[in-house]
């Protein structure tokens, strides 16, 4: 019947002689297209399909290859050889996979920055986050009667029976959208910033002075970040140490405002800035170095021929060490600034009155070292981990060789 039919394909539409195709071969046999034809129509089709099919479907070659346990020649041949898939379940799952496109994130593109600040948002916004308990203890610590909060323990004991467990989340709303926008800001203007300033000072320069480079663009994207997160800082601090003052964001909001007006909302933001701005540079620029002297003195190979868990478990660690640094050298802003966001009027003068240089340098200090070291080491672990996710090489690495004149 079908040796009979041989017309029917030059009549046929182009979406359906695409569809003979996949017909048994005892059956496409019968039919004939002019095979110059054919050809080009095999191409653009393949094109057609791979511009319709969504990018994140597609599985990349090395992934398939551990999946399939393919090396690189038998992946080739299954894939430029479809029609000769058997009937065995290996083979059917070879015709399954999908390769995955050559395009790429291009490294500082509009796309590449975007990733960064999104990277950011997860790394910054989740992790803090999670860690809103320490952060209700140790602000009470600073802010409130310290014979009350005499440790962690007895201050988690007195939140427990006053609050109840509900009450070691109170405040997380306006914790999770601040440290998003801060996070969105911080890590992507800081991998702006670091291209900006490296451009600047030229290849020698660059890598001659990459530290003072980290610091600048750490920085730099710091006065940025801080300006999103501060308006929800302060409802944040007053609504974990005043428990009557509101339930979160929604009603603490308008009531802050109410009292102190939107002004009062960027009343800590130099403290803020005096806090954030010296850890930050803290962070990015000993987690750089700490990642850099990793590779080179406790890791034989390369960065480069690591496997992507190794490189976030490189990422982890640096990022806990620099949170260690981060936390000693940023304690007494924050100190200062729990105690402003908490009463209204107060002064700089009046913290230190209350506190003490002392007080001021050491009161919560161990809780935030622990806090902050876990915060950092999991903002560069997600972090680093959604940029692999998206196809971009993890943050730091060995350094460059030094450029000869």
């Amino acid at each position: 019947f079908f040796s009979l039919c041989g017309h029917i394909p030059a009549i046929l539409e182009p979406n359906a002689r695409r569809n003979i195709v996949n017909l048994p071969n005892y059956l496409k046999n019968s039919f004939s297209f002019p095979q110059k034809k054919k050809k080009k129509m095999a191409v653009s089709d393949h094109r057609h399909h791979r511009s319709l099919i969504p990018s994140f479907v597609y599985s990349s070659p090395v992934s398939t290859n551990k999946l399939f346990g393919l090396n690189d020649s038998a992946s080739q041949k299954s894939t430029s050889n479809a029609s000769s898939v058997s009937g065995d379940g290996g083979t059917a799952l070879q015709r399954f996979a999908i390769p995955a496109p050559s395009e790429k994130i291009a490294m500082y593109s509009p796309a590449f920055y975007a990733a960064c600040t999104a990277g950011g948002i997860f790394s910054c916004g989740l992790t803090h986050m999670a860690v809103t308990p320490l952060d209700l203890v140790k602000c009470n610590m600073q802010v409130i009667n310290p014979a009350k909060y005499k440790s962690i323990t007895s201050g988690f004991g007195v939140l427990l029976k006053e609050q109840g467990a509900k009450g070691f989340f109170r405040g997380w709303v306006p914790t999770l959208l601040g440290y998003s926008a801060q996070g969105a800001c911080k890590f992507g203007f800081y991998e702006f910033f670091k291209k900006y300033y490296s451009d600047m000072a030229g290849p020698e320069f660059a890598t001659k002075y990459k530290t003072l480079i980290y610091l600048a663009g750490s920085a730099s994207a710091e006065v940025i970040a801080d300006v999103a997160l501060c308006p929800l800082e302060a409802v944040k601090v007053r609504v974990q140490t005043q428990p009557g003052f509101a339930r979160g964001l929604s009603d603490g909001f308008p009531k802050f405002v109410k009292a102190e007006g939107f002004a009062g909302l960027y009343k800590g933001l130099v403290p803020l800035w005096g806090r954030q701005i010296p850890y930050t540079m803290m962070k990015f620029a000993s987690f750089e170095t700490i990642v850099e002297l990793i590779y080179k003195h406790a890791i034989p190979a390369p960065k480069e021929q690591c496997s992507k868990n190794l490189q976030l478990g490189v990422s982890f660690a640096g990022g806990y060490i620099a949170g260690v640094f981060c936390a000693i050298v940023s304690h007494p802003a924050d100190n200062l600034v729990s105690f402003l966001n908490n009463a209204k009027g107060a002064t700089a003068g009046d913290a230190v009155k209350q506190l003490g240089l002392w007080g001021l340098f050491t009161r919560g200090l161990p809780l935030r070292i622990v806090m902050i070291g876990t915060l950092t080491g999991a903002q560069w672990g997600i972090y680093d981990a959604f940029k692999v996710f998206v196809g971009l090489p993890t943050t730091g690495g060995a350094a460059p060789p030094p450029i000869k004149n």
